[in-house]
């Protein structure tokens, strides 16, 4: 048995070419918000992200996008505690989240991320915590949150994915599943990502589509204080556990 360590890398098959502009932290106010997508210059979004691979992993997201500048803010519970968890916009396909039943190539009929392209597409945003947020970015694992770690940042994104955000198009989806819950990612399933990582690290554990709304039909009480004033999550720091992959 080996001990794997997850590494920075650049994008697989999966990973489209489309680059965005060097990102820049900044905060999510409820200012942000302004007019909303029915009028004025920002389009305001939310995904209710619910659990795939019987994760148990329940997150929301809120998303506002002015111009080119995208705000995003993503409150999780139930992901794997110490261990990185790559989260992406994912834009293409049907723009859709699989069944939450539906059988993959993985670890025991698990779904792999690969196995439902048709439904949500490429990604198209890595949601890092820092640096770059182009498709390049959507294994670098150094630069995602741990667990259940509260993410917010702004930073540009490109005019095709600011047309398919306006129009409604895109599924945020996290990563990381712990299939036989040793507390690690671990098991002999490699990724279908990148051959030296096990399964369990790239496996999609949620997926929500997300939804445009107006300021009259986006609550600002449902968010809670959440939309106050939020800095960047920063880097991650440690990898946190990584499994043995088995061989």
């Amino acid at each position: 048995m080996t001990r794997r360590t997850l590494p920075v890398l650049a994008a697989t098959a999966l990973v489209g070419s489309l680059g965005v502009a060097p990102a820049t932290a900044g905060s999510l106010g409820a200012g942000s918000l302004g007019a909303g997508s029915s009028g004025g210059d920002t389009t305001t979004l939310t995904a209710h992200i619910t659990e795939l691979n019987d994760s148990g992993v329940e997150s929301t997201a809120w998303l506002s996008l002015e111009g080119n500048e995208l705000s995003v803010r993503i409150e999780s519970q139930g992901l794997l505690a110490g261990a990185p968890h790559a989260q992406h916009i994912h834009i293409g396909g049907t723009n859709q989240c699989p069944s939450p039943d539906q059988v993959g190539t993985g670890f025991e009929g698990t779904l792999r991320t690969t196995d439902a392209i048709d439904s949500y597409g490429a990604v198209q945003v890595s949601l890092t915590t820092e640096g770059d947020t182009s498709p390049a970015s959507a294994l670098a694992v150094d630069r995602y949150p741990v667990g259940d770690e509260a993410y917010s940042r702004t930073f540009t994104v490109t005019d095709e994915v600011a047309a398919n955000l306006r129009n409604g198009e895109g599924s945020v989806i996290p990563h990381g599943v712990d299939h036989n819950g040793s507390g690690e990612y671990d098991g002999e399933q490699m990724s279908d990502l990148d051959p030296t990582l096990p399964s369990e690290a790239t496996d999609p554990a949620a997926c929500g589509e997300l939804n445009v709304h107006s300021m009259g039909s986006l609550s600002m009480g449902s968010l809670g204080g959440s939309l106050g004033s939020m800095g960047s999550s920063g880097s991650t720091g440690s990898l946190g556990p990584l499994g043995s992959s088995g061989s």
